[in-house]
């Protein structure tokens, strides 16, 4: 993985990753831009399937510049995935699941590529969620007296 752009922090707070796969993006030149500039949002998003084709939705990034952007330009279209066809129909049948999600986790470059990682998850209940906390302010804890008890 490469220099990581964007990466959606409360996926893994309100999700259980199951497995995640690596897909490429579809963009314009000034999406590229954008992302590679880390603006963007992939809060909200989700990977659809359609047909033979998988899609990614709610996810905003905002043109470069703004005032060169192109008339009919929309921040919230929905962006094709390149994935091989075994991957989508795979996809597709994860999606029909019950209680499972797809849903972008990071956008990085590879080469001179950008990649979207992709999770399939499921959703946390709240027990869960609290579990996280608890774990996450532990590990900060230990890191804390780590660091005084080395200086």
């Amino acid at each position: 993985m490469g220099a990581l752009y964007l990466k959606n922090k409360k996926a893994a707070f309100n999700f259980e990753i199951i497995e995640t796969i690596q897909a490429g993006l579809e963009l314009l030149g000034l999406e590229v831009k954008s992302l590679r500039d880390k603006k963007g949002n992939l809060e909200g998003g989700r990977v659809v399937v359609r047909g033979s084709e998988a899609y990614l939705v709610g996810v905003t990034i905002p043109p470069y510049q703004a005032q060169n952007t192109p008339k009919g330009y929309d921040p919230e279209r929905p962006r094709k995935l390149l994935l091989r066809r075994k991957e989508i129909s795979r996809l597709a049948g994860l999606e029909s699941k019950k209680g499972l999600t797809i849903l972008p986790i990071s956008v990085y470059n590879k080469g001179r590529n950008l990649k979207l990682e992709i999770g399939i998850a499921r959703g946390k209940k709240k027990f869960d969620k609290r579990q996280s906390i608890k774990k996450e302010d532990a590990r900060r804890d230990v890191e804390r007296e780590v660091k005084f008890k080395f200086r």
